[in-house]
């Protein structure tokens, strides 16, 4: 059937908390399913921040395969929110603290610890259920085929486009991409989606002020 066009993508942005489910060691063969915050990489995927010491992460790695749903259903209706399926692996991410931060600041306090890490889901496959009508998979290289923004890139945007916020009670930009901007305004998590995708600086900057004149007054 038909999916709207990125709309997997857009969820992977404006849900705050996943279930991951792994392959228990025992007793083997049974799904370990374990709720926990995420945040999107530069290309959309699930990362979390996990201990050594939680039976999931034992679970990834003895076997890195793995299924992790993501809902968006703000009012409670899970059947009539939205919802993806996914598929894949999960790796190491080492260098994704500052980014996590922006989207879970309260997890720093895990950090301290010491012995939490990030590891990213290499999608495979997606199963999205927008509604009637709009539900199907969709191979992992299909959620986006173009470049991502560099890190730097990013960080210059969020910087440029912040401050224009810095005034704007309870709004502040968590994530920019090709597609829309990730924010959170009152304590809630928001997606300032685009009307297509932003090939380059100029319409990027373009949808951006857009985003801005929505959320800042």
């Amino acid at each position: 059937m038909n999916i709207p066009a990125h709309a997997p993508l857009h969820l992977l942005h404006t849900a705050a908390v996943g279930t991951l489910a792994t392959h228990a060691r025992g007793p083997g063969g049974f799904p370990y399913p374990s709720v926990l915050p995420f945040a999107p990489d530069a290309r959309h995927r699930p990362t979390i921040l996990i201990s050594r010491l939680a039976e999931h992460t034992h679970n990834l790695l003895a076997d890195p395969r793995a299924g992790f749903l993501a809902v968006d259903a703000p009012d409670g209706d899970v059947l009539g929110g939205q919802r993806a399926t996914l598929l894949g692996t999960f790796e190491p991410a080492p260098e994704f603290v500052r980014r996590y931060l922006r989207y879970h600041p309260e997890a720093e306090r895990y950090l301290m610890l010491g012995d939490f890490s990030f590891w990213t889901m290499q999608i495979e496959r997606l199963r999205y259920i927008g509604g009637f009508g709009a539900m199907g998979w969709l191979d992992g290289a299909e959620l986006d085929a173009l470049p991502p923004l560099g890190a730097d890139e990013e960080n210059a945007l969020l910087d440029e486009f912040g401050r224009r916020l810095s005034g704007t009670e309870g709004v502040e930009f968590l994530g920019i991409d090709r597609y829309g901007v990730d924010l959170k305004q009152a304590g809630m998590r928001r997606r300032c989606t685009f009307d297509g995708a932003r090939l380059d600086a100029e319409t990027l900057h373009a949808a951006l002020e857009v985003c801005i004149e929505r959320y800042a007054h």
